[in-house]
């Protein structure tokens, strides 16, 4: 994309914004996602922090034996 073209459509976003003085939100971007980490990486993190400690624990019994 030409300079020129994206001063254009950064101009065309912004005007906008001209009209509203003051009630400008601090970001253009939709704010959709609520989390910035997915449900699905969590409880995968969560069953492989809980996973190594459960197997660390039965290790320490089997060594106890």
């Amino acid at each position: 994309m030409a300079p020129k073209q994206r001063m254009r459509i950064a101009n065309e976003k912004a005007s906008k914004n001209v009209t509203m003085r003051g009630n400008v939100p601090k970001s253009s971007k939709p704010w959709e996602d609520k989390y910035s980490v997915g449900p699905w990486l969590l409880a995968l993190f969560i069953f492989v922090v809980c996973g190594s400690a459960i197997f660390q624990i039965i290790q320490s019994i089997r060594l106890a034996m």
